[in-house]
């Protein structure tokens, strides 16, 4: 799925995602990724939602966004609340969609300026 060029001043946009992977700006990346408009992690270690773990909730909170968006692949699941305190308690949003819906909504959000982290799972493809 490729998406509209974008006028944004966001340093990384997400310009395309599919079965190659998903591209963020002219790189097409492997693999579960954290990005913001300034910053980009190309090696974030969960490939599921099962995989998730608090300590990377906790490591999201850092990025210090006002809201972040994780996409849990091709569908729509959910992490186990109790993962996710670390957001909560920083007075963090989440929302939770699939990766494409994701990556849509995070080119949208960054390009209105707002401090969103996107945190998506692509590591497999169920």
């Amino acid at each position: 799925m490729r998406f509209s060029e974008d006028k944004s001043d966001a340093r990384y946009l997400i310009r395309a995602y599919g079965e190659q992977g998903i591209r963020v700006n002219d790189d097409w990346l492997q693999g579960s990724l954290i990005l913001s408009a300034e910053r980009l992690r190309t090696d974030w270690p969960p490939a599921s939602v099962e995989a998730l773990t608090e300590a990377h909730f906790r490591e999201l909170a850092d990025w210090e966004a006002e809201l972040v968006i994780l996409g849990t692949g091709p569908r729509l699941r959910f992490p186990a609340p109790t993962l996710t305190r670390p957001l909560a308690e920083r007075g963090i949003g989440l929302e939770v969609m699939d990766t494409a819906a994701a990556c849509r909504t995070f080119n949208i959000l960054a390009g209105e300026g707002r401090r969103v982290v996107a945190a998506l799972l692509n590591g497999s493809r169920d």
